[in-house]
C-alpha cells in the first residue's frame, strides 16, 4: 500500500474511531441524522473541504468538495440508523470510513502534486431507500467521473453484487367505521382488506420468479379492537434482481390490493414511495479495486476480540465453525444477486460505481440484527472500518494513476445494461 496514504490513515485512526463511536452512541433514523451528519461534515471541513448543506432540499444531506481540476471522484457516505436496532447496518462505520478515505486521498494528491476533484456526499435515509434517489433525481451526481462507497459485512471483498431493484409502496385502505359489537354490519373494514391483501400476496409467492422478495408491515392506525376500522395502511418492499421482474411482481401485488378492496367494499390508494433499478456492476472497476485490495494489510485480531466473536456466534447460533474472520475473498467471474437493496443502485446507472465490503463483524452475522449493532460499536467494527478506509483510498489512487482506467470504466458503463 502507498506509504503516504497509509501514514495519513494511521495518524488519524483515533479521530475516525471517535467519530464512528459517537455516531454509534447517538443513533439517528432516516432524515433525523443531525448529529451524525454534523460530525462527518465537520471532519471534512476541518480537513480542507468546502462544505455545503441542504443538498437536494434534504437538511441532513451535505457535499464536501476539494479541488477544481482533474477527474471528479465522488464518495458516498451513509449514517442513518434503524428504528429500535440502532446501527445494525454499520452506517456509523460506513460514513466515517468514506470520509477518512477521501481525506487521505486529498493528502496524497497534495503531496504528489496531482490534480483531481474529490466530493464526499452525505446521503441520508438509506434505510428507507430514499436519500440517494432524491439526490440523483435532482442531478446531484451528474458531473461525477466515478462514484466510490463501501458497506460493512462479514467478509472482505470487492462487491460484485447485483443489489436488488425495488419498489417501496404504501397501500391505504378506507372503509366505514362502526361499533364492532353493536353494529358490525354497518361497517366496512379497511383492516379486513389489508389482511386479505396480505393473504393474496402470500399465495402469490409461489408464482413469481425465485429472486422476487415481497415483505410488508402494518402502519399503526391507532384504532382499538372494538371498532370496525375504516382505515388501515401497509408498507411494502417489492424487490428482485431485475427491474422487469420487479415491475411484474409490483403490478400483481397492486392487483391483490385492488381485489381485497373489492371483496370488502372498501377503497385502496396505492402510493409509490420510492423506486430504483438493480445495481449496475462495473467490471473495469471491480478488477482494478480488487488489485488494490490485495495490497492492503488485513486486520489482525486480539484474543479478546476473537473471544467476543466466539461468544456472539454461540449466542446467536452462527454456523461459522469457529472461523470468525477471513482474508480477501476472490473476485467472482460473474456478478451475483444479493438479496438486499440500497438507494445507491440508482447512482450506478448514472455514473460508474464501485462498492467494497469489509468485515466489520464475524462470519455469519446478518445485517439488521442485534449482533451487527454490537460489533459496529466495538473494536471489531473499527478494525474493519479502517481496512475499508485504506482499501478505498488505495483503490482510488490506483484508478487515478492507471492511464485510461476511467475511460474504460465509462465504456463498460455505456455498453452493459
Amino acid at each position: 500500500m502507498n506509504n503516504i496514504l497509509d501514514k495519513w490513515i494511521n495518524d488519524h485512526e483515533a479521530a475516525l474511531i471517535e467519530i464512528a463511536q459517537d455516531i454509534f452512541n447517538h443513533p439517528e433514523v432516516a432524515y433525523k441524522e443531525t448529529n451524525s451528519s454534523a460530525r462527518l461534515g465537520g471532519f471534512m471541513a476541518a480537513h480542507g473541504f468546502k462544505l455545503t448543506w441542504d443538498i437536494a432540499g434534504l437538511p441532513t444531506a451535505f457535499s464536501a468538495t476539494w479541488g477544481t481540476e482533474g477527474p471528479h471522484i465522488g464518495f458516498l457516505a451513509e449514517y442513518d440508523a434503524l428504528p429500535g436496532l440502532g446501527h445494525a447496518c454499520g452506517h456509523n462505520l460506513l460514513g466515517t470510513g468514506v470520509c477518512g478515505a477521501a481525506c487521505a486521498l486529498r493528502q496524497y494528491l497534495i503531496d504528489t502534486n496531482q490534480k483531481a476533484r474529490i466530493t464526499v456526499f452525505g446521503t441520508p435515509a438509506e434505510e428507507i431507500m430514499s436519500g440517494k434517489i432524491v439526490m440523483n433525481n435532482a442531478g446531484v451526481f451528474d458531473n461525477l467521473d466515478i462514484a466510490v462507497m463501501w458497506h460493512p459485512f462479514d467478509r472482505n471483498r470487492v462487491s460484485n453484487d447485483v443489489w436488488m431493484s425495488s419498489d417501496v409502496k404504501n397501500y391505504t385502505f378506507r372503509g366505514i367505521d362502526a361499533h364492532a359489537a353493536m353494529a358490525p354490519t354497518e361497517g366496512r373494514s379497511a383492516l379486513d382488506a389489508a389482511e386479505l391483501m396480505n393473504v393474496g400476496v402470500n399465495y402469490l409467492r409461489e408464482h413469481v420468479a425465485s429472486d422476487v422478495r415481497m415483505h410488508y408491515a402494518y402502519v399503526d392506525n391507532g384504532i382499538p379492537s372494538n371498532v370496525v376500522p375504516g382505515y388501515a395502511k401497509t408498507n411494502y418492499f417489492i424487490r428482485s434482481g431485475k427491474r422487469s421482474r420487479t415491475d411484474d411482481a409490483s403490478e400483481r401485488v397492486d392487483n391483490c390490493a385492488r381485489g381485497a378492496a373489492l371483496m370488502t367494499g372498501t377503497t385502496v390508494e396505492i402510493e409509490l414511495v420510492k423506486t430504483c433499478r438493480e445495481m449496475k456492476v462495473n467490471r473495469v472497476l471491480t478488477e482494478l479495486y480488487y488489485d488494490a485490495m490485495k495490497e492492503v494489510p488485513l486486520p489482525e485480531y486480539t484474543e479478546e476480540e476473537l473471544k467476543l466473536a466466539e461468544e456472539i456466534s454461540n449466542e446467536a447460533g452462527f454456523d461459522n465453525n469457529g472461523e470468525y474472520f477471513g482474508g480477501l475473498e476472490p473476485l467472482e467471474d460473474e456478478p451475483v444477486i444479493i438479496f438486499i437493496g440500497t438507494d445507491a443502485t440508482e447512482v450506478s446507472h448514472k455514473v460508474p460505481l464501485i462498492t467494497l465490503s469489509a468485515a466489520t463483524m464475524c462470519k455469519g452475522t446478518p445485517i439488521h440484527h442485534w449482533t451487527t449493532a454490537k460489533q459496529s460499536g466495538c473494536s471489531i467494527g473499527h478494525k474493519g472500518m479502517m481496512y475499508a478506509v485504506k482499501s478505498m483510498a488505495e483503490g482510488t489512487r490506483l484508478l487515478l494513476e492507471t492511464p485510461g482506467a476511467i475511460e474504460r470504466a465509462w465504456e463498460y458503463h455505456r455498453n452493459n445494461d
